[in-house]
């Protein structure tokens, strides 16, 4: 029996995710080597605590904080660490001394994704970064490998379980967004500070990164329209289950002609296809297969030319299932270095540009507070048509004030799609009417 050879692996951080990877690599040593046609030996640990309490025992020797010595002699680097410094000088020195890189790194690869690719290609070493979007959901190889032969038009992702998780206790008990929010942070969904998940950060990120490899175009964090959960009340989730719809964080990249219609073609006779990608909270269809993605578990649901609609589902977060996503891609890896030859590259065939906000195309759910009297129903329908954007449901419930007795009625209207230019103005146009007393809530609808 042909004795196998050893690749040495090097480990940046021991987090949640980090410590459930060393333990896989010690404990599954025998499994991953059939695998992978090699052994990897945990070469070591780099942290900066030596001391610091880890969710897993480890042997002590393992660690260092003598990063850079470690990923210089290793022939795979995990990269765990999180932030942009100095997890970006230890990768590039890495994949230069000639090891692929596996990393978790959403934030990282977001920013600057194409210097790192670049590397990547000039050293003919992988990158591979599966557990930087949706923890365990096998969803980045499906769409560089799987769907490689197709053409995916949209994009819709719930990629963040904090967001989701508050959302759906918003849903299910009628809490406020404060109240949800502090059962996150209790059971340790929601960090202290919790911004990047509630603003919408962490998932314009894992966006940025979705729309790149579905669009084979280098998109940034920059080029992502990013709006968070914190603005959304009670009453928002209420009135969206009194419409049949439910309130999610959603994460879309879609295609778009000049025009504002969604397309699967690379290029358009006029060049100016491209491609919008956002974050914000979404009206969904409560007979969406997103809607039912409950707590803090994530979706994946794509639309392709030929594939039609595909959905992946699973944990979003977690050291295991994150460590998951990790161990397959450094097996990857792993054969990449066994079998010969470069790592696989990033394909960048595509080169559509990033459409501003203003060129989505979507539908708006508009929440209004008006007058009770003849007149206003056609005041506002004829608004909405000298804007050019039609009304699909509108319906109205009438309040009596206790204290002065004077009447007045709640609109809530949902369009059809239009762009998101021709949307904002109509709701602008709307607030000017004299016969509105406020506009309520302005949110955005897919999947009507």
């Amino acid at each position: 029996m042909t004795e196998l050879r050893t690749l040495k692996v090097a480990l940046l951080g021991c987090g949640n995710v980090g410590a459930q990877v060393a333990r896989i690599l010690l404990d599954d040593a025998d499994m991953l080597a059939s695998r992978a046609g090699a052994r990897l030996e945990l070469a070591g640990i780099a942290v900066r605590n030596l001391d610091a309490p880890r969710e897993v025992e480890l042997p002590r020797g393992l660690f260092t904080t003598d990063a850079e010595t470690l990923v210089k002699d290793a022939d795979l680097v995990i990269e765990l660490m999180g932030g942009i410094e100095p997890a970006r000088t230890l990768i590039l020195t890495a994949m230069r001394n000639g090891a692929c890189v596996v990393t978790g790194n959403k934030a990282l690869v977001a920013k600057d994704g194409p210097t790192l690719h670049e590397e990547a290609d000039k050293a003919g070493v992988q990158l591979s970064y599966e557990a930087a979007v949706a923890g365990a959901i096998p969803i980045l190889r499906p769409i560089r490998d799987s769907l490689s032969g197709d053409r995916i038009t949209r994009v819709l992702g719930i990629v963040n379980g904090t967001t989701n998780f508050i959302l759906d206790q918003m849903d299910s008990t009628g809490a406020q967004f404060a109240d949800a929010l502090a059962e996150a942070q209790r059971l340790g969904y929601a960090e202290a500070d919790p911004t990047a998940d509630v603003e919408g950060y962490d998932a314009a990120s894992k966006a940025a990164i979705l729309a790149s490899l579905s669009f084979h175009t280098r998109f940034s964090l920059d080029d992502v329209y990013c709006e968070g959960i914190s603005s959304v009340t009670a009453a928002d989730i209420a009135a969206a289950k009194d419409a049949g719809f439910v309130i999610k964080l959603l994460a879309i990249a879609e295609k778009l002609t000049a025009e504002g219609t969604k397309t699967g073609t690379e290029t358009g006779a006029d060049g100016n296809i491209g491609v919008s990608v956002r974050v914000h909270p979404t009206l969904l269809p409560r007979e969406h297969p997103l809607a039912a993605v409950r707590g803090a578990f994530n979706a994946v649901f794509i639309e392709a030319e030929n594939a039609g609609e595909l959905m992946f589902y699973g944990q979003g977060a977690g050291g295991k299932p994150t460590a998951s996503a990790v161990m397959g891609d450094l097996i990857s890896a792993a054969r990449s270095i066994v079998l010969g030859g470069p790592g696989r590259a990033e394909t960048t065939t595509g080169q559509v540009s990033a459409l501003p906000i203003a060129a989505a195309v979507t539908s708006y759910y508009i929440g209004l507070d008006v007058a009770d009297q003849p007149g206003v129903l056609a005041k506002i329908a004829r608004l909405f048509a000298d804007h050019g954007v039609s009304i699909e449901i509108m319906r109205q419930t009438i309040h009596r004030d206790a204290d002065s007795n004077i009447e007045s009625a709640e609109l809530r209207i949902v369009t059809h799609r239009a762009s998101e230019a021709a949307l904002a103005a109509t709701v602008e146009a709307v607030k000017g009417l004299d016969v509105i007393n406020s506009v309520t809530s302005v949110l955005r609808v897919e999947g009507v």
